[in-house]
Parts: C-alpha cells; sequence; structure tokens
C-alpha cells in the first residue's frame, strides 16, 4: 500500500489480508517541511502552528497548487491582516504590508527565505525590488503579533518566510508545462535524491509573458524571468549520536521586463484602460540576482540543536525607466506631476503620447542603476526541557549582517518624432545618481516559553546594535575620487521585548494574546528617528474535524511612523526615511475554513470553503507637512493612503480523488491615495473592487495531470493603483492551461 499526499512524505507498507477480512489500519503522515533540518521553519507546519504565541499563518503545499499562482499578491488573499498594492498585474514587483504599516516595495515587513533575509539591503535600503520567486516555493509562512520577535529588522507588522522546494526523500521529480494568455509560459522542473550520507536537488522556474498593456506604436510590454536552484547535503547516519548535517544552496535569477511607472490619465483609462503612452517604449528594468548559503544543523538531542547559516546575495537592477519631459518653452516636468495635471503643459504631454517634439532633449530616461549585497552568518540554539510537570523552552538566536546598496545613475536624452523615441544624447554614469549607502548590524534574541497544564506564557526581547553610512559622491566625481564626497551616519542600539500568552480550554478551543514592541531602522539620514510602536492583539482559536476559525483584534500604537521618499510611491526616489509622527492602527481579522460535505457519511467528495476579512483602520495623530509627495501636508485624523479599511476573500472547492475545482472571490474596499478624511475626492480614490478567480485539476494518471486556470473570470477593469504616475490598471482576464507530471 503506498499513501501519498502533497506536502507529506510518502508511506508504503504491505499489508497481508485474508478473504472477507475487515482491517483497520491508521497512518500518521509528517510534513515533508516541518521535519527536514535544511532550513528554518518558523511554524513547524500545520502540526507547529499551535504551540506558537500570536497571530501565525501557514500555507501548505496544496493550497499553493491550488490554482498555481505565480502572483505572491493572489497567494497572500488567503491570509488576514495582509495589504496589498498591485503594480504590474504580474506580481513582479511586490508592495505588502501586514497589519497597516504600509506597503511600498516591502520595506516595513521582514521577508525570508528558507530563515535568510531576501530584501537585497534588508537595513541600508530595505525597499525590496527584488522578491524571491514564488512559483518554486513549497510553503508559505506568516507571523504577526509577538510571534515575530525572533525576527528582524522590521517587528512592527510581522514576518513572512518563504520555504523552496525541499530536497526529497527518495528519488523524484516534477514538470510542469503552462501555456496562457498574453503569450504566457511556464515551465518548473525539479529533481532530486537522498541518499544514506548525501542528498541533492536541482531546480528551475522559468516564466514568461508578452505583457497585458498595449504600447502606442507597438511592442512588448511584457517580461521573461529566468530561475535557477540547488542544494546540496552531506549528512551523518540517521542514529548517530550526534545527528548533523551541512547544506549548500546556491541560485540565480535574471529577469528582463518592459515595465515602467508611467500611468494613464484618467481620461485614458476610461477610454482604454491597457493602453501604454508611446514615452514609455524604452522603459526596461534588467535583473541579475545570486544567493548562496551554508547551513549546519546539529541536533545533540530530542531537546537540544544547533542550527548555524553563513549567507551572501548580491542583486543588480538597472531600471530604464522615463522621468522627465521637456515642452516646446523649453520646460521640464516630471511624469507624476504631467500626470497629474496633464491641461497645464499640453505640449509636453502631447510629446508624451508621440507628438514629435522640438527640443532633441525632449524625453528624459533615468537609468536607474543599482547594486546590492548582503551577507552574514546567523546562528540559533533550540533547547527544550521538562521540570515536574511544566514544560520549557528556550530559543537564542544570534546574526552578525552587513549590507549595501550602490547607486551609480545617470539620464539618457531623447526625442520624439512621430511616436518613435531617438537617442540624442547618452548619459555618463554617476552623473545623476553616485552614492554608496551600507549597514552592519549585531542582532540577537532570547524567548523562553513555559507551559503550565493549559497555560503558556512566552516572554522574549531582542536586540539591535545597527550604524548606517552613506557615502555621496556627487554628479561630477564619477571616478569617486571623493573631491566634494558627503558623508552621513546613523547609529541604533535598540531593545524589542515582547510577550505572548495562550490559555488552551479544551483540544480544540485556545485563546491566545500578546504585547511587543515594535521597531524599524531608520536609515542613514541625521535626524530621523527609528520606527517605533507598542503593538497589542487578542485572539482565539478554534479548530475541530472539518472546522476551524480564528477571529483577532489588533492594535498598533506608533510614537513614529517612518515614510519613505521612493519613486514607487510618487515620490522624488532619493530612498530617505523621514519621521512621520503618531500614528495609531487598529483592527479586525477573522478566517474560517468548514468542509460544507463534513458532516455527511460518503467520504469521496469534499466541499471546502474558506472565509478571510479584515477591517484596518490607521489614523496620523498629528499635524506636519511633508516633502514627500506622497503624503503632502497632513492633518490629525488623517486616514493612511492605499489602506483599504475592508477586505473580504471567499475560496470555495470542490475535490474528488480524481480531480478538482476552486473559485476564489477578492474584495476591496474602497481606499485612498493621500492622505484625509470624510468624502474622498475622485481623483485621490481607487474605487473598491470584486476580482474572480477559478482553477481546475485532472488526474489522468497516477503521476500526470492536467491544469486549467483563469484569473479576473469577470474581466473586470478596475485601478489598481494612481502612483507613481497616472492610473494603472489591474490585470485583465487571463486563461492558462498545462500539464504536470511528477515522478
Amino acid at each position: 500500500m503506498v499513501i501519498s499526499a502533497i506536502g507529506y512524505h510518502t508511506i508504503k507498507k504491505e499489508i497481508s489480508i485474508q478473504e472477507n477480512e475487515i482491517l483497520n489500519l491508521n497512518f500518521t503522515m509528517i510534513e515533508a517541511v516541518s521535519s527536514l533540518s535544511e532550513v528554518v521553519i518558523m511554524t513547524g507546519g500545520i502540526s507547529g502552528i499551535k504551540g506558537i504565541m500570536g497571530s501565525v499563518h501557514y500555507i501548505t503545499p496544496k493550497e499553493i497548487q491550488k490554482f498555481s499562482y505565480t502572483d505572491i499578491n493572489r497567494i497572500l488573499r488567503a491570509v488576514p491582516g495582509v495589504n496589498i498594492q498591485e503594480e504590474d498585474g504580474f506580481g513582479l514587483r511586490v508592495n505588502i504590508g501586514l497589519r497597516g504599516t504600509g506597503v511600498e516595495r516591502s520595506s516595513k515587513i521582514t521577508v525570508m527565505e528558507d530563515g535568510v533575509l531576501m530584501a537585497p539591503a534588508a537595513y541600508a535600503a530595505p525597499a525590496a525590488y527584488y522578491f524571491p520567486t514564488i512559483g518554486r516555493m513549497q510553503a508559505i509562512e506568516i507571523l504577526k503579533g509577538s510571534s515575530q520577535i525572533k525576527y528582524g529588522p522590521h517587528t512592527t507588522g510581522g514576518a513572512i518566510n518563504l520555504i523552496s522546494t525541499q530536497i526529497p526523500y527518495e528519488f523524484s521529480g516534477r514538470l510542469n508545462l503552462i501555456t496562457g494568455s498574453f503569450g504566457g509560459k511556464n515551465l518548473h522542473a525539479f529533481v532530486g535524491n537522498s541518499y544514506k550520507n548525501f542528498a541533492y536537488i536541482v531546480e528551475t522556474f522559468q516564466y514568461s509573458s508578452n505583457g497585458f498593456k498595449q504600447l502606442d506604436g507597438g511592442g512588448n510590454t511584457g517580461f521573461d524571468k529566468k530561475d535557477y536552484l540547488a542544494k546540496f547535503r552531506i549528512n551523518t547516519d540517521d542514529d548517530a549520536k550526534v545527528y548533523q548535517s551541512l547544506t549548500f544552496k546556491i541560485g540565480r535569477s535574471n529577469e528582463v521586463s518592459n515595465e515602467t511607472y508611467l500611468g494613464l490619465t484618467q481620461e485614458d483609462f476610461n477610454a482604454n484602460p491597457y493602453r501604454r503612452y508611446a514615452a514609455s517604449q524604452k522603459d526596461q528594468m534588467n535583473t541579475k540576482h545570486s544567493q548562496f548559503s551554508l547551513t549546519h544543523v546539529a541536533n545533540f538531542s530530542e531537546n537540544f540543536n544547533i542550527s548555524t547559516t553563513a549567507y551572501y546575495s548580491k542583486f543588480y537592477r538597472n531600471w530604464f525607466k522615463l522621468n522627465k519631459v521637456k515642452d516646446n518653452t523649453g520646460t521640464k516636468t516630471s511624469i507624476n506631476s504631467l500626470l497629474e495635471n496633464p491641461l497645464d503643459s499640453e505640449d509636453a504631454f502631447a510629446i508624451l503620447t508621440g507628438s514629435t517634439s522640438t527640443y532633441e532633449d525632449a524625453l528624459f530616461v533615468k537609468a536607474n542603476n543599482r547594486s546590492y549585497y548582503a551577507k552574514g552568518i546567523q546562528t540559533i540554539f533550540g533547547y527544550n526541557f521538562k521540570t515536574n510537570n511544566i514544560a520549557h523552552k528556550i530559543d537564542f538566536g544570534f546574526r552578525v549582517h552587513q549590507d549595501q546598496v550602490d547607486r551609480f545613475q545617470w539620464v539618457d536624452e531623447f526625442s520624439m518624432n512621430n511616436g518613435i523615441m531617438n537617442l540624442t544624447k547618452e548619459g555618463i554614469p554617476g552623473t545623476e545618481s553616485n552614492r554608496i549607502e551600507t549597514a552592519d548590524a549585531i542582532a540577537t534574541y532570547i524567548q523562553y516559553k513555559i507551559n503550565i497544564g493549559k497555560f503558556s506564557a512566552t516572554p522574549g526581547i531582542r536586540y539591535e546594535n545597527i550604524t548606517l553610512k552613506r557615502l555621496d559622491y556627487g554628479t561630477s566625481d564619477i571616478n569617486r575620487e571623493g573631491i566634494n564626497l558627503s558623508k552621513r551616519s546613523n547609529n541604533v542600539d535598540v531593545f524589542i521585548p515582547g510577550i505572548g500568552f495562550d490559555y488552551q480550554f479544551s483540544e480544540s478551543t485556545s485563546t491566545f494574546a500578546g504585547i511587543h514592541k515594535g521597531f524599524s531602522p531608520p536609515g542613514s539620514k541625521e535626524g530621523t528617528k527609528p520606527e517605533k510602536s507598542i503593538n497589542y492583539e487578542l485572539g482565539l482559536r478554534y479548530s475541530k474535524n472539518s472546522l476551524s476559525y480564528k477571529p483577532v483584534i489588533f492594535y498598533n500604537n506608533y510614537s513614529n511612523l517612518l515614510g519613505s521618499d521612493l519613486a514607487a510611491a510618487g515620490g522624488d526616489g532619493t530612498g530617505d526615511l523621514f519621521n512621520g509622527g503618531q500614528v495609531k492602527t487598529k483592527g479586525l481579522e477573522f478566517q474560517l475554513t468548514y468542509d460544507l460535505l463534513a458532516s455527511k457519511k460518503q467520504r469521496t467528495i469534499n466541499l471546502p470553503i474558506t472565509i478571510v476579512y479584515t477591517y484596518t483602520d490607521a489614523k496620523f495623530q498629528n499635524d506636519f507637512e511633508s516633502d514627500f509627495g506622497g503624503w503632502g501636508k497632513v492633518s490629525a485624523g488623517d486616514q493612511f493612503p492605499y489602506l483599504a479599511n475592508n477586505q473580504l476573500t471567499l475560496i470555495l472547492g470542490l475535490e474528488h480523488p480524481q480531480f478538482s475545482f476552486n473559485v476564489s472571490g477578492k474584495y476591496l474596499g474602497e481606499m485612498r491615495t493621500l492622505p484625509g478624511q470624510g468624502k474622498i475626492p475622485l481623483n485621490e480614490k481607487i474605487e473598491s473592487y470584486l476580482v474572480i478567480d477559478s482553477s481546475a485539476n485532472y488526474i489522468l494518471h497516477k503521476n500526470i495531470s492536467i491544469f486549467a486556470n483563469a484569473t479576473n473570470l469577470t474581466n473586470k477593469v478596475y485601478v489598481a493603483s494612481r502612483r507613481p504616475a497616472g492610473l494603472r490598471s489591474g490585470m485583465p482576464r487571463a486563461f492558462n492551461i498545462g500539464l504536470k507530471a511528477t515522478f
């Protein structure tokens, strides 16, 4: 007999049975993720969630494969408390916040892959222009509340850990081939095996599209991304006195995406929401990412283990994108200002849409050329023991980390001739932005969990010591000789305490509460303070048979909220952080899962339903005027921008041993694009919308299945964003069909 399930180790057992004999068998399937030693797992999988304080979510391999999304935004719809701003429709540039932290380039949350920081420079420049390829992930963990004290540097909203495909226990592999709308192609393949003292996996995920935007004059508006990963492990015998393993992980990805910051005016959006102006024809993002890690695990006993990881990553990006337009009078206008008020500069707007320019240098395309690296070493100790009937668990972690961003940018100048851009002056690298920002950080934490009967308490404290520096060589010192060198630095020394409580009413019901300090690094600008808050949560967990639900209320009280000057958020793109003052955020999270056929005697068909609701209310508590265009003048009581009060997701499935069908609906309430209160002005409003997706799987053979999905099934036209420059649409209806094979 062979029993298998996605995300669990296969069980093989020989059984002898006589004619007319009834044999009852019980099997316990072990999660493939939670049992592996090669990667840091925050939750321990489904089975480990009950033991973690605070609001914790684990997205299983089965849940990820329901729709086979390649967009993290769509996957995280099933998690309450997640705030998202769409950008390109494919999930290439990710804007995620947790519990109202702000979504800009996911700069306020801690993003990890296999327990290692994945933002290109999480301390020096946290805006994440790189996000791990979600299509090659096996599972996802999301921690909020006091449960995230162990994970920094950002501790206000939460942490997301992406779990890459694990080394299989036996020789196996997978091949997924998918094609779809807009010339979409998707290849995912891996093969791996485990021997007595050696194991490996080799994997690739490649996907591309011609794009759904329609460029004036024609042209590709899509992308092409290729991701490669390999892991190799050597280990002692399983029954060694001290089991040890050493895992080397290496990965590389390349991306070319013809993406732009240039949106549309309201009038043009109404006429064709998928149009792209001619002046964006040269816009293109080129990236290269490499990661290396070496992880040593030592299990001294069932009660004591140590895991140490040394890591290094580097990321290169150069985003060529239109920045300014010169009209026929010689006046330069940023694309943000131009799209806000096109009638104020009709000449410039005409050039933007393809009219022949008077000046040879009418269009200024900035080469946002940056390189990043991050390196460090982290060690985690875990020890648990019992005294009488009291259980104790101690976790201690230590990390030394350094990261850096190097900006070496320039501007190319173009003319416009009947819709065709011609290069008239090639920029000199280093003449637009020429600076290096570096962060050195030492972080440590200790967390102690005590369990007495039905009651548990988990106090913990984190310490961060951070030195942030910037060397600005100016725009005339391209050789970096230090002629007009400008230096600045900022130092942070902070303790981040937290405590969580849990009370188990019964096997199925428990309540939890927590309080912890929120923190984010301030950047190198002198006078900028760290982001600080005190955060509270109170929740209830229930899980029995086929029904589970979890309501949680939260309250975050910021004494200082940090804003960031990002071009992606409508700013000037300096990357500087600034003090935003006091903010109070409160909300409700609710998640329910249930099998509608659970009460029926038949077990052939399941009808699972998932309901996810999030209410978030965030308001500024003081008056100030920001130089950042995305905020502007702020008054006490103003609502936080790009944060919907209401979000609702409903997922309904039909599951049969041979086939499955799923439908997902996501409702996002209206939201502001600028701080304000009262009725939202039309030019500052993102209308509410409902997007419906569906998927179907059919098993042709035990190792072969066919798959199809549809995103935005009703072809809903909606505004995803009004920044950085003009209106941007969400993705229209798209279909995909594919073949999945395993061995």
